[in-house]
Formats: structure tokens, C-alpha cells, sequence
């Protein structure tokens, strides 16, 4: 595909429909109606799921297919929809492929309900020498690595669990940037929050604005999740509430838990947001969370004003103790090569505005 003139910074929902209508994404059937978000395309899974012995990035000199070829214990048909279960690795192609522009690069992230049923997911191209990364001017067919780490998932053809950014250049705001946006839009609703080379996120352990609540430990031997059905299971079936016990708290290693950050955050509808790590060099524990916020999350006309972020905790190898507004996290802000046509919210179906502690969609409302 020939370059065209494509504006610095993410692509917003009508950059990503002309991307596709200029062929630059591939599909046999036509995109969901709610499949574009306002910054961000859903990925959907194709018809077979490939069980793997083994993780695995194909190298320079390799496609994907190669490597399925020798590493594929048996096939799963996800026509009418099939289980994947807990500790495996599945390999499945997508939907949409890519045929970018020199210009355009992508990059992918679990989606937000996915996190947070604690199922790792990471989007491998051909010849990929990194995961969720695909290089300016990437042709090439698109696949889904799966591997549910806590609870049992059932998904079908069509089912998505991630989702797909696009676009030109660099266009993160610089330490100046981040400080003067927050001085005009305010990108953070605590008047201790440091923001600099982003926001820092802390976590909240107190759950004063929720009874005592600071969030919920994943429990085992549970019954299937299905991917595509919202509002359907009982959270005491699957998790155990967490109350407060004072400002620290020790997570138990290979346990998985929703937790919610002390701070209320806003993204400008101009803009996109990224939470990164903290800090990568700590070991203790993982933070698996969904990256991507899109413009208008937290925001007031979009139905926000200020929504935290939920956090997907898993301790590794020993117990870490976790104390009240420890930081955890950033969140960094790019500019969209436009404004907008569409916001997170209510008025897309958006299933975490204005949230607080909040579990995956999956899930029936739950209070103590």
C-alpha cells in the first residue's frame, strides 16, 4: 500500500475506518458495528485456535506459520465456540490483517475486560522480533497468543480480546507537555499527584468510598468464562472480596487480584493515554493490566468526570507487601492525529466510565 498524507500522532476511529477503506486493513467480513473505538480497533478471533507447546516469536527469518508447524500439539475449531483452559498456550489467527503504509506503525494491547479475568494475550506478526509491536509498513497476517492464567474461558470466532492502535510518528507529550495539558484539562483529580514524564497511578487500599472494599482475590477451580456474554455471572462464584485491614496489604505469590488506583484520571478528548510500569526493574510482583485509554475516558461530557484505574495484580515468586499509595504505575499521554468523532462513554457502549473498583463486564453488579 502507497503512503498517503497521514497526520503525527493516534489514529482516531475515522482515521482507522479510511485506514481500512484505503486497504491498509484486511478483512473478509466486514468490521462489528462496534468494533472501531474511538481510538482503537477491536481484534477479532478467526475460525481455528492452534494449541502450542511453547511461547515463541517466529525471528527475521521466519513467519508465524512456520513455527505453528512444529510447535502445534492439536486444533481447536472455534466455529461454534470452544474452552481454552488455564495454563496453556494457544496460538489463533485473526480476522484482520495489515498491509500498512511506510508511514504507519500499530500496536496492540489486551482489551480491558480480558486483563481483568487475568487472560494473557499478545499480538505476533511475521517475521516479529517483538510481541504487540508491528513496524511501520508491516503486510502480513495478524496472530493471538492466549494463555488463560486464572480461569477457564470459552470464545468463538469473533470473539475479541484485544485491540489495535495505529499510528504516525511519535506524538508523546514531553514532561513540559504533560504538566501545562494537566494545567488546562486536568488529567488527574488529586492535588498530590505528581505529574511529570506522565501521571503516576498509586494503589488504593483504604476503600473508603466503597464500605471498606479494596478489591477482589481471584478464586480457583472455577467454572467456565464465557468471553461474549456480559452481566450474566455471580462474583462470589469466582472472587473473594477484599476489606480493608489497614494501609498495607501482603500479596500471596501466584495469586491474582483486582485492585483500583488512589487517583480519579481524565484523558482530554484530543488525546490518548498508555499506562506503562512504574517501575520494570521490580520483580516482586506483575502488573497485567489493559494499557490503552481512550480520548474521553474519565472526562465530564463523556460521562466521567475523573474514573480510576483498575489494576490486575499478580505477586511472583514471594509474598510483597503493598502499602497505601504506593506507585505502581504511569499513564502517558499522545496527542490523536485529530480530534476525535467519537469519545469513551456511554454514547459508544463503553463498559468502565465513571468506574471505581469495577470487575471485568462478564460480571453481575456486586456491593458488600
Amino acid at each position: 500500500m502507497q503512503s498517503e498524507l497521514w497526520a503525527t500522532g493516534v489514529f482516531p476511529a475515522r482515521f482507522i475506518e479510511r485506514l481500512a477503506a484505503a486497504g491498509g486493513i484486511v478483512t473478509d467480513r466486514p468490521f462489528d458495528v462496534d468494533q472501531v473505538q474511538p481510538a482503537s480497533l477491536d481484534l477479532r478471533l478467526a475460525r481455528v485456535a492452534y494449541r502450542i507447546r511453547s511461547s515463541f516469536l517466529p525471528g527475521p527469518e521466519h513467519t508465524v506459520a512456520d513455527r505453528i508447524e512444529t510447535l502445534t500439539l492439536h486444533e481447536l475449531d472455534l466455529t461454534n465456540g470452544a474452552v481454552l483452559e488455564r495454563g496453556c498456550v494457544y496460538l489463533v489467527p485473526l480476522l484482520e490483517s495489515l498491509d500498512l503504509p511506510d508511514n504507519i506503525s500499530a500496536s496492540a494491547n489486551p482489551k480491558s475486560s480480558t486483563g481483568r479475568l487475568d487472560v494473557f494475550t499478545r499480538v505476533i506478526g511475521d517475521h516479529a522480533r517483538g510481541f504487540d509491536s508491528l513496524p511501520q509498513g508491516y503486510s502480513g497476517p495478524l496472530y493471538l497468543e492466549i494463555s488463560p492464567r486464572t480461569f477457564p474461558v470459552r470464545v468463538r470466532m469473533g470473539s475479541r480480546l484485544s485491540q489495535m492502535r495505529f499510528r504516525v510518528g511519535d506524538s508523546r507529550l514531553s514532561v513540559h507537555e504533560h504538566r501545562t495539558l494537566h494545567n488546562i484539562e486536568t488529567l488527574v483529580f488529586d492535588a498530590n499527584a505528581e505529574v511529570g514524564e506522565g501521571v503516576l497511578l498509586s494503589i488504593d487500599l483504604k476503600g473508603e468510598d466503597r464500605g471498606g472494599l479494596i478489591g477482589f482475590r481471584s478464586k480457583r477451580h472455577t467454572p467456565v468464562i464465557d468471553m461474549d456474554i456480559k452481566d450474566n455471572l455471580d462474583v462470589l462464584d469466582y472472587w473473594e472480596p477484599l476489606i480493608n485491614r489497614g494501609a498495607e496489604f501482603i500479596l500471596d505469590p501466584d495469586e491474582f487480584y483486582i485492585l483500583v488506583s488512589r487517583e480519579s484520571v481524565h484523558v482530554p478528548p484530543a488525546y490518548a493515554a498508555e499506562m506503562v510500569p512504574f517501575d520494570p526493574l521490580v520483580g516482586e510482583f506483575r502488573v497485567h493490566y489493559a494499557g490503552f485509554f481512550d480520548p474521553g475516558f474519565g472526562h465530564s461530557a463523556a460521562g466521567g468526570t475523573g474514573s480510576r484505574a483498575v489494576l490486575e495484580v499478580r505477586s511472583r515468586e514471594v509474598p510483597f507487601l503493598l502499602g497505601h499509595g504506593q506507585t505502581i504505575g504511569r499513564l502517558i499521554y499522545e496527542r490523536l492525529s485529530e480530534a476525535p468523532d467519537r469519545l469513551y462513554g456511554t454514547g459508544v457502549g463503553s463498559n468502565y466510565q465513571a468506574q471505581t473498583l469495577k470487575l471485568s463486564k462478564h460480571f453481575k453488579p456486586f456491593s458488600l
